[in-house]
C-alpha cells in the first residue's frame, strides 16, 4: 500500500513541475492561469532571448483598480504572434503631428522620434502636420467635468490615418498635445492603436510639462517614449504582455503606467526581432546612449543586458 502512495506522490510532483525549466523566475505570487502562461512563454524562448530572462521581473498583476484585474486578457505566445503577416515592403514608421506643440514639447518629440528609431531599428519620418482646425468639430469635445479639450481617437484612426497611410508604413502613428478620448463614456485615454490596420494615436497631454524642470522634462520624455513604443508594438500585432514586467503591459492609471519599464521583455523583444530583424546588442547600445544623454538610470539595465549577451 505504501508503495502506491509513493508512486502517486512522485507522479504528482512530476505534474506540478511540468513546463518549468531552469530559466523560470519566481511565480509564487501568480495564480495558476498566469503561472502556466509564464512557463509557456519561457519554454518558447531560445538564445539569445532565453539568456535575458534572468534579469527580467515576472509580471505583477497589481491590485483591484489596476489593468489586469479589470481586463483579464489572455496574453500572446510566440506561436500565436507568428501567425501575423509580414511584408518586406513595410520599411518605415511615420509620425503624424496634430495640432500645436510648445518649444519644450517639440524637443521631446525630437528625442522620442530618435528613440522610436532605435527601439524598432527602422527609419522614422514625419508626414505633413495637421492643424487642430482640420479635425471635425464632431470629433472634438470639452470634457463635461474637467473642461479639457479632447479629440476622439477613433476619428483619428479611421478618418485621418487610414486614408493617408503610406504604402511602406510599418506603422503610422499620430501624436498630439491635446487630450484624447475613445468614446463618450470615457474620461480620457493615453493612446489607442489598431492591431490590424497599422495605425495608432497617442497624446502628450497627461505626460507633464517639460518646461517645468529638468526632472519633469525627463519624466515627460519617459512617459511619451513608453506610450509611443507601446502603441507601435500593438500596430506590429503584439498584444498586452502578462508574462514579464514589460513596456507592453497594460495600464489602467498613471501610477500603474509609471511603474512599467521602458524596455521589452525577452518574449516581446523576440516578437519584434522576428517581425523586424535587427542586431539586438546594437539596439540596446543605441537606446542606452539616448537614455544616458538624458541622465536616466534605466540605461543601466540596457548596459547590463549587453554584458549578459556578450557573456561578460
Amino acid at each position: 500500500m505504501n508503495r502506491y502512495v509513493v508512486v502517486i506522490l512522485l507522479f504528482s510532483c512530476i505534474i506540478i513541475t511540468c513546463g518549468q525549466n531552469e530559466h523560470s523566475l519566481n511565480v509564487s505570487h501568480l495564480d495558476k492561469k498566469l503561472q502556466k502562461h509564464h512557463f509557456d512563454i519561457v519554454n518558447e524562448l531560445h538564445k539569445p532571448f532565453i539568456d535575458l530572462v534572468k534579469i527580467h521581473q515576472t509580471f505583477h498583476p497589481g491590485g483591484p483598480g489596476d489593468w489586469y484585474a479589470n481586463k483579464q486578457e489572455p496574453g500572446q505566445t510566440f506561436y500565436e504572434y507568428k501567425q501575423r503577416k509580414k511584408n518586406e515592403a513595410w520599411t518605415t514608421i511615420y509620425i503624424q503631428k496634430i495640432g500645436q506643440f510648445s518649444p519644450e514639447q517639440e524637443k521631446i518629440v525630437t528625442l522620442v522620434t530618435r528613440y522610436i528609431g532605435a527601439f524598432f531599428q527602422v527609419p522614422v519620418k514625419f508626414t505633413k502636420p495637421i492643424p487642430l482646425e482640420k479635425i471635425s468639430p464632431k470629433a472634438r469635445r470639452v470634457h463635461p467635468s474637467w473642461g479639457d479639450k479632447q479629440i476622439h481617437t477613433k476619428y483619428i484612426l479611421r478618418k485621418i490615418l487610414r486614408p493617408r497611410r503610406p504604402k511602406d508604413a510599418i506603422a503610422y502613428i499620430a501624436l498630439t498635445s491635446y487630450d484624447l478620448y475613445p468614446r463618450a463614456s470615457w474620461n480620457f485615454v493615453y493612446g489607442q492603436a489598431s492591431l490590424v490596420n497599422r495605425v495608432g494615436v497617442f497624446s502628450m497631454y497627461r505626460n507633464g510639462d517639460p518646461a517645468e524642470s529638468k526632472e519633469m522634462f525627463r519624466l515627460c520624455f519617459s512617459r511619451t517614449a513608453k506610450t509611443a513604443t507601446h502603441e507601435i508594438g500593438h500596430m506590429l500585432g503584439i498584444r498586452h504582455c502578462i508574462a514579464f514586467d514589460c513596456c507592453m503591459n497594460g495600464s489602467n492609471n498613471r501610477s500603474e503606467s509609471d511603474k512599467h519599464p521602458l524596455w521589452l521583455c525577452p518574449m516581446c523583444l523576440n516578437k519584434v526581432n522576428w517581425f523586424l530583424p535587427f542586431n539586438i546588442t546594437k539596439r540596446y547600445d543605441e537606446l542606452a546612449t539616448i537614455l544616458e544623454s538624458l541622465g536616466l538610470n534605466q540605461q543601466k539595465f540596457l548596459r547590463k543586458s549587453i554584458k549578459l549577451l556578450d557573456g561578460k
